[in-house]
């Protein structure tokens, strides 16, 4: 961060404030773990934070401590309206476009309050007072236990504030196995370590917390995989039918599309998963190797992210969309 960033930044901070919290849509492990860890620092500097998420964020969070604070815009639009027009500072960690809030984008667009984001995805908007972004980073949680280091209050990271930290970390750098992943991510987790997290307990909880009804979709995702290897690639589909016979939760396809990754030869996956509600189709993309899964996503799917994993959608029917998407294949070098 630039050292004028930080000292203003500082100043904001000097006083207390009611500063708002924002993650993107679908808040994911590094969303939640950020914002949640950010909740419980601004907490001790006698702030009133409040984390304000678009939309609800998966079961397999719920443990995260504060998260029964979180106030959900979908459902309370009014409320948390109110909340944000009150807000003397906002932060929105783990996104860089405001369209990647939903609906609440209408809302932030309109707001006079300082705006501080914090970021590691690709070509960020230039809509935030302050900036701190970086691609280098694997997780945005990474990212915010150097803002804390930056703000001189590294001291005031405790136990809980680390395992929020820790969650971002280890979700996002796929447990460790990510290109992201450096010496630096690691001593940051020892630290966290010595501040006391439960690291094989916090693991547990995010990966191997599953419902019978998670592992048959799991099942039924990979029956439905198509493997492409004149062109590197596998996809999956899953259909508002296979997520209904499996009463499908938020975050029960989480990760699945990491599978296609793991079959010999292939350095491109994708899911394409029904969300009828929505009317679109819901896509991911991973890619290990040079191919760039963020520009193919921004360029034909309206969507995003980093170098090697990616999403997107489309309105299309899922029999238009995987056409659109095998013709693309045909097109491009993996």
């Amino acid at each position: 961060m630039k050292k004028e960033d930080i000292f203003a930044i500082q100043q904001l901070l000097a006083t207390p404030k009611k500063i708002a919290i924002i993650p993107h849509r679908s808040p994911d492990g590094d969303a939640m773990g950020s914002t949640l860890a950010l909740y419980h620092f601004l907490l001790k500097g006698q702030h009133e934070p409040v984390v304000i998420a678009p939309n609800d964020f998966p079961n397999f969070l719920a443990w995260l401590p504060g998260s029964e604070t979180v106030q959900i815009y979908e459902t309370h639009k009014e409320h948390c309206s109110h909340l944000l027009r009150e807000a003397e500072l906002v932060f929105l960690l783990d996104f860089n476009a405001l369209h990647r809030t939903g609906e609440m984008e209408h809302v932030l667009n309109k707001l006079t309050a300082p705006m501080i984001m914090i970021d590691h995805h690709q070509k960020p908007d230039g809509f935030a007072t302050y900036t701190y972004s970086d691609t280098s980073f694997g997780s945005t949680c990474e990212m915010l236990y150097h803002f804390i280091s930056y703000l001189d209050q590294k001291a005031l990271i405790d136990k809980t504030i680390a395992s929020c930290i820790y969650t971002g970390i280890v979700t996002d750098s796929g447990s460790f196995r990510f290109p992201s992943t450096t010496g630096t991510t690691h001593r940051i987790v020892a630290d966290l370590i010595d501040l006391g997290i439960q690291n094989s307990e916090i693991h547990n909880l995010l990966f191997d917390n599953n419902s019978y009804n998670r592992l048959q979709l799991l099942g039924r995702a990979l029956q439905n995989m198509k493997v492409l290897p004149e062109y590197k690639t596998t996809y999956i589909t899953l259909s508002q039918k296979d997520l209904d016979e499996f009463h499908y939760e938020k975050g029960d396809t989480e990760g699945v599309v990491n599978y296609g990754l793991t079959i010999k030869g292939i350095h491109f996956a994708a899911i394409f998963i029904e969300h009828r509600d929505e009317n679109i189709i819901k896509i991911s993309f991973r890619s290990q190797g040079s191919f760039d899964v963020n520009q193919f996503a921004r360029d034909h799917f309206g969507g995003g992210g980093h170098i090697n994993a990616a999403g997107g959608k489309s309105t299309e029917s899922m029999t238009a969309t995987i056409r659109k998407f095998e013709h693309l294949l045909t097109t491009i070098t993996i």
